[in-house]
């Protein structure tokens, strides 16, 4: 065989740069350069400058929840097209696209878990799959998470990280934000707590429904936070905004959010917090410790 067959073949063999798996992950905002190891350490938190990257509603869940407590519920809520509704591609092609990306049927994974030892409800908002929007099935799924937490007497905690309703269902959309807040009437009128976290990005329809409905709203570092976008806000009132408005900062400095926690610190913040407001009945020892 000669040198140059031998030679083809080794090239055959070898991964294209695009396929190729990279060690390397690149921080957007430091532009650091770090072992994609180190970053899952630190739950995907760029160790120079804290910037928290998106993760994924499975990371966040891992991340939160005890190992081995989380139980998936109303995994079989699929997407269907009322408005056969078409832009550039037909929405159920798009449905069908990020259901391949993700593996998910919809933008919402919700269940029920325990957070270090406290039985809970929650929601996580996956924004790989169709930028987290809002749509018939995650409002659906939200519902039911809140129910089933009214009969369990436990708390709730929505991860948003959401562009706001999904267009392609139109009203159908819109109503899931009245819907979901709805429910969390009955939630507060159990008298059950709800947690509300958000993440980069949480805006639109989702920004102006039940993530600014819970009894604690608290954000990530750098998360951002709010309705329209800033260039047509800009050019609505005709005037520059703030420097880093929307971002979780600026929102915790003007009284619209309650806290910012980071991720490392998010699990025991959150279960402190459920075990403050009652957010297990069943917490026998809170309860001793309530009446002492």
């Amino acid at each position: 065989m000669r040198f140059a067959e031998i030679f083809s073949k080794i090239r055959k063999t070898q991964s294209a740069p695009s396929e190729a798996p990279s060690h390397w992950v690149k921080c957007t905002a430091c532009q650091s350069l770090m072992y994609y190891k180190e970053i899952e350490q630190r739950f995907n938190v760029c160790p120079k400058c804290g910037f928290h990257m998106r993760i994924s509603a499975k990371q966040r869940i891992e991340q939160l929840c005890d190992e081995g407590s989380f139980v998936e519920f109303d995994t079989n809520l699929i997407p269907i097209d009322p408005l056969k509704f078409v832009d550039k591609k037909s929405y159920k092609k798009r449905i069908e696209e990020a259901q391949e990306k993700t593996g998910k049927n919809s933008s919402v994974m919700c269940g029920s878990c325990s957070i270090e030892g406290v039985p809970a409800q929650i929601v996580v908002f996956d924004f790989a799959f169709m930028g987290g929007s809002l749509g018939s099935v995650e409002g659906e799924k939200i519902v039911r998470a809140i129910n089933r937490a009214i009969a369990n007497k436990e708390g709730v905690i929505i991860v948003s990280a959401s562009g706001g309703a999904r267009m392609q269902e139109s009203t159908f959309s819109l109503l899931q934000m009245s819907k979901t807040s709805a429910a969390l009437t009955k939630l507060a009128d159990a008298k059950l707590p709800y947690i509300s976290i958000l993440t980069d990005p949480t805006m639109g329809g989702v920004s102006a429904s039940f993530a600014f409905l819970g009894d604690i709203i608290m954000a990530e570092p750098g998360a951002l936070v709010g309705f329209a976008g800033q260039r047509v806000i800009k050019q609505t009132i005709g005037a520059d905004l703030p420097e880093g408005f929307q971002k979780a900062e600026f929102l915790l400095e003007h009284g619209l959010i309650d806290m910012i926690v980071t991720r490392t610190d998010m699990k025991k913040v959150v279960a402190d917090l459920l075990n403050l407001l009652g957010g297990s009945c069943k917490n026998d020892a809170f309860e001793l410790r309530l009446k002492a």
